[in-house]
């Protein structure tokens, strides 16, 4: 990357962290993005800057990256790191008008997160081996999870400071380090509790790490790819035939309070999604909740029942 591209995009993630407060995956991502945008003008475009790229300029670049067989999901992102930058850059006064301006973003598709059942949850606990020195580890693991709808990122960084045991409540610093309250179930705080007396605390721990409520054996921070492994490693000795990771306890966390009739608004709080159409993903409920929800809440249907009872 030539040197003023490298300025450019060093002041852009400036930027992202310290005025749009993204989040460290968030920035790293777009930085990926930016620089594949950088590599193409410095390669295919006779060595262009990438303030001076031209709305066909962009146009080339985005059926480049199509022709790499990226998902849509990733052009898509691809295309708001392009337009957070130059709408950075236009802000900035180093450019007149937004060549991204008039792209059009690719169609995505209505995304349905894999969710998992309570008892599939249960057969997934049920395989977690007791006996192994981590086993309350990783069954605290997997309910915290699931009680609490959190992401990987935000499980690997809660500490012991952050668990509230006489109220039933835990503090997480979720994406842009946004704190949020989120209730905790009694299962999870039973296995907590139980982790932290019969195993943790025979750990030998180093003072960086002394905080952190769940660490490896070796008493260090456990990493998002040890959490990975655990659940995957689990769901396969349990027979689990679908796509999961540590991500599906969150999805299924938000389905089932959705379905059991949380509020949505609530349940945006929970997750601390910014936008309430993040949280609408979980509206995707079976057809016969559904029948059952209408005929129960129509006010037609509830005159058909008053009219079958006086008969």
């Amino acid at each position: 990357m030539t040197e003023h591209n490298r300025i450019c995009v060093e002041i852009f993630l400036e930027h992202l962290a310290l005025e749009r407060s993204m989040s460290s995956n968030t920035i790293d991502a777009y930085q990926n993005d930016i620089e594949k945008l950088a590599f193409y003008s410095e390669n295919f475009l006779t060595n262009k800057q990438l303030e001076n790229l031209t709305y066909d300029d962009l146009t080339e670049f985005l059926q480049w990256i199509t022709a790499l067989e990226l998902s849509v999901r990733t052009q898509a992102r691809i295309l708001s790191a392009i337009k957070h930058f130059y709408n950075l850059l236009l802000s900035d006064g180093k450019i007149i008008v937004s060549p991204a301006e008039l792209l059009s973003v690719p169609k995505i598709g209505v995304y349905i997160p894999t969710v998992l059942s309570v008892e599939e949850i249960d057969e997934i606990e049920h395989a977690i081996d007791l006996s192994r020195p981590d086993g309350e580890r990783n069954r605290a693991i997997i309910e915290t999870l699931f009680s609490c709808g959190l992401r990987v990122s935000e499980l690997v960084n809660l500490k012991l400071q952050d668990i509230n045991f006489e109220i039933g409540f835990v503090k997480i610093f979720g994406k842009g380090n946004k704190m949020r309250i989120v209730p905790i179930s009694p299962p999870a705080m039973k296995y907590i509790k139980f982790y932290i007396e019969q195993m943790r605390c025979h750990l030998i721990i180093n003072n960086l790490n002394k905080d952190y409520l769940f660490l490896n054996k070796n008493g260090g921070k456990l990493s998002r790819v040890m959490v990975f492994k655990i659940v995957k490693q689990l769901c396969d000795k349990a027979g689990i035939n679908k796509p999961v990771s540590p991500h599906t306890f969150r999805h299924s966390f938000a389905t089932h309070l959705v379905k059991g009739g949380a509020n949505l608004r609530a349940v945006q709080e929970m997750l601390g999604h910014e936008s309430i159409q993040t949280t609408e993903i979980y509206t995707h409920l079976d057809n016969e909740y559904l029948r059952e929800t209408i005929m129960t809440c129509h006010p037609r249907n509830n005159q058909n029942l008053l009219l079958e009872n006086k008969k």
